[in-house]
């Protein structure tokens, strides 16, 4: 895989009008990664969502603009984009910009089966597979816990058949972790994927030292919560504490999310270059310790 460090990221990004030139201490190394419990691989710690973004008509000009996303994310060493039959067009312009000659072989797709029964869900899969044009999904994970049994016995027979790498869970409500955490046990996923934040740490208390115990891998949904968390900071500068390690309020959020122990990738979405460039340089650089996150939650306790 190509990996940029972190002044060539920076410098993409100036150059495609995402950020302005700035001066920063020179990094040699790619994105971080994290490895996946089950396998060993490395999954890089910032990938894509692509909720509501990516729910496009596949006009040239949009396919042209999530081209530049997606191209963006690989050349900085990121890999994941996760999506849904939820997210409406999103698997079909994801497709579209594969098509469009973005490297399959760069991207660990991720998507979701979301409906009842073995039958559906099949056709279900086996649509993500033609709107995605992929042989292969890297991850298919049951979407909010929907007829759990079914699609993991499905899933699990198409990882036999080499049609899926991995499979996994996921919610996006703190009310659900704990019918998660019995899923968890019940089913052993590969993956789980959560919301999680400064603004929702309830995953914190039992899902993320769990998924820790079980070698699940974690990828973290909701890493901003909606925009609540900008909201909560407008106007405000970074604080001095922040300035080693992070560069922006997004990259703040962010950095919190990956350093803690049990996670893998958070997945922010965006269709605009200035926010996916800011969010792939949360993926460079040193993370908080633990004495560090405490000061981070502490901090923005207060605001």
């Amino acid at each position: 895989m190509n990996k940029w460090n972190r002044r060539e990221v920076l410098a993409a990004g100036a150059a495609l009008g995402a950020l302005p030139a700035l001066t920063l201490a020179t990094e040699t190394s790619g994105m971080l990664t994290k490895p996946i419990p089950s396998s060993g691989d490395a999954l890089p710690v910032i990938g894509l969502g692509t909720y509501s973004v990516f729910d496009v008509d596949s006009t040239p000009d949009a396919i042209a603009e999530r081209r530049e996303i997606v191209d963006l994310l690989t050349a900085s060493g990121g890999s994941v984009i996760d999506t849904s039959p939820m997210y409406n067009r999103s698997e079909k312009v994801i497709g579209d910009v594969i098509a469009s000659r973005a490297a399959r072989d760069d991207l660990f797709l991720a998507t979701k089966v979301w409906t009842d029964g073995r039958d559906s869900g099949v056709a279900q899969m086996r649509r993500s597979f033609e709107l995605m044009r992929t042989d292969t999904i890297d991850l298919m994970q049951v979407h909010n816990l929907r007829d759990t049994a079914l699609h993991m016995d499905t899933i699990r027979e198409w990882q036999d058949d080499g049609r899926i790498r991995y499979n996994g869970l996921t919610h996006y409500t703190a009310g659900a972790h704990a019918a998660l955490e019995r899923e968890m046990r019940k089913f052993e996923p590969q993956f789980i994927q959560i919301n999680y934040s400064l603004g929702e740490r309830e995953a914190e208390q039992r899902v993320l030292p769990l998924a820790r115990e079980m070698g699940i891998a974690v990828l973290i949904n909701r890493p901003f919560q909606s925009g609540r968390l900008f909201r909560a900071v407008a106007g405000k500068e970074l604080p001095d504490f922040a300035t080693g390690f992070a560069e922006s309020w997004g990259q703040f959020f962010l950095k919190f999310i990956i350093s803690h122990p049990a996670v893998s990738c958070a997945i922010p979405a965006t269709s605009k270059p200035r926010h996916m460039v800011d969010n792939l340089r949360a993926g460079f650089g040193e993370l908080p310790d633990e004495d560090m996150r405490k000061r981070m939650s502490d901090y923005f306790g207060t605001v």
